[in-house]
């Protein structure tokens, strides 16, 4: 096997100027996918639990589609189908200090709305498991919507949407792999871009897939983290008990 261990060592090592790049890239389109996701994968999922049975039926048909088709149609769908129907182009956005292509702006919004299908199921599920008598008690003592959804409904729900949520966060780096196919110049485009100078797949590849397996480990301890953080057996005392405390006090004082 002409395997060059030199080679291995220094792209591991020293990675070039274009891995480098390709890195930060990774981690930049990761970041504000999850970001656009969340948002959106929030109101689809608000859609989803909504009593009107129109929203119901959008926010089902929103995830029904982007769950069913393969991710990578999306996102060649959404960058090259648009633009030759002329129904929608991506421009460079120029702000000042830097430039950000339209090819990265295409990936992120197609990774965030995929991302967003899955965060609705996710979220929906966190929502789900707060008591009812909860959402009962706090509309009593006259809390609006949007108290009770800060805090009383989310702090609790943190506790399931957390883990899974973490884990579409694992998922979501790894599918940035599939935006090479519209130029995205991330680990992957970038892996292959130093490949076809020096020829050296198999080395460059497994370079490529020890940065992701490094990726992917240091966000475990991170999502562990979190998960010990928003997994506390105290946190529906803290978060829900207080203040249904405070606002009983309130009442009776005024009575």
């Amino acid at each position: 096997m002409n395997f060059s261990w030199e080679i291995f060592r220094r792209f591991l090592m020293t990675p070039s100027p274009a891995y480098l790049h390709g890195l930060w890239l990774t981690c930049g389109i990761s970041i504000s996918a999850i970001l656009v996701g969340t948002v959106l994968g929030f109101f689809v999922a608000l859609l989803r639990v909504s009593p009107s049975r129109p929203l119901q039926y959008v926010a089902r048909g929103y995830i029904w589609v982007m769950r069913g088709t393969p991710l990578l149609v999306q996102i060649v769908f959404l960058y090259t189908a648009f633009a030759a129907a002329d129904i929608f182009r991506f421009h460079d956005l120029d702000f000042g200090v830097f430039t950000l292509p339209g090819n990265i702006q295409a990936a992120v919004l197609a990774l965030g709305m995929n991302s967003a299908a899955y965060m609705a199921e996710i979220i929906r599920a966190g929502l789900s498991s707060v008591d009812r008598g909860q959402y009962e008690a706090s509309r009593s003592l006259g809390m609006s919507s949007a108290l009770l959804m800060r805090r009383i409904v989310l702090p609790q729900a943190l506790r399931v949407i957390v883990p899974p949520m973490g884990n579409e966060f694992n998922v979501m780096l790894k599918n940035t792999t599939l935006v090479s196919v519209i130029g995205v110049p991330e680990l992957m485009l970038s892996t292959q871009m130093v490949t076809s100078v020096n020829f050296r797949v198999f080395e460059l590849y497994l370079v490529l897939a020890i940065y992701f397996l490094l990726l992917t480990t240091l966000w475990g301890f991170v999502q562990r983290r979190l998960e010990a953080h928003y997994g506390r057996g105290d946190l529906s005392v803290t978060s829900g008990n207080r203040l249904f405390g405070a606002q009983t006090m309130k009442l009776l004082r005024g009575r």
